[in-house]
């Protein structure tokens, strides 16, 4: 065991493996993907200076995603204070013609989950699409476990009338 292991601390090499979860969990928050990492990177700099914060017997996973949702929504209040100015492309949708239907389909979900409110979209993706529990998703959300499933579950429904693939 290293050190900071027999200090209740997490090894950084455990840190390490969680980084395709975080960028998966960073693209919830931010449609660009250069956006995403700048989050990630945040995260992982915010945690490792707050090593000697990490409660021992929780999850490493939980405590790195709820500062990154910390973080995030720290980060929008700021920039809705500062009022940047108008960006070129809004929606951020770039024109691209689909080769396959799979890539039209695969365009169309993504679309769908971005007009999904923020706190759908954030439980979507922990329990659907990281496969994490609802206990989990509650903790990190700082939530009922019953609001996670609520929310799971209209997003849910949401996601499959915006595909058209629900009754109204």
């Amino acid at each position: 065991m290293s050190e900071s292991q027999l200090n209740g601390e997490p090894a950084r090499a455990d840190i390490v493996k969680l980084i395709p979860a975080l960028r998966a969990f960073a693209r919830t928050f931010c449609r660009n993907p250069t956006d995403a990492d700048d989050l990630v990177q945040e995260t992982l700099t915010k945690a490792l200076a707050n090593l000697d914060k990490f409660e021992p017997g929780t999850r490493l996973k939980s405590w790195l995603f709820t500062i990154m949702r910390n973080t995030f929504y720290t980060r929008a209040k700021v920039l809705g204070r500062e009022a940047p100015g108008v960006e070129d492309n809004i929606s951020g949708d770039t024109p691209i013609p689909a080769t396959q239907e799979v890539s039209m389909r695969a365009k169309e979900v993504q679309e769908a989950l971005q007009k999904l409110p923020p706190h759908y979209r954030e439980v979507l993706t922990l329990v659907a699409i990281l496969g994490e529990s609802y206990e989990t998703a509650a903790e990190i959300c700082d939530c009922a476990v019953g609001t996670v499933k609520s929310r799971l579950n209209r997003a849910r429904h949401q996601i499959l009338q915006e595909l058209g693939e629900e009754a109204s």
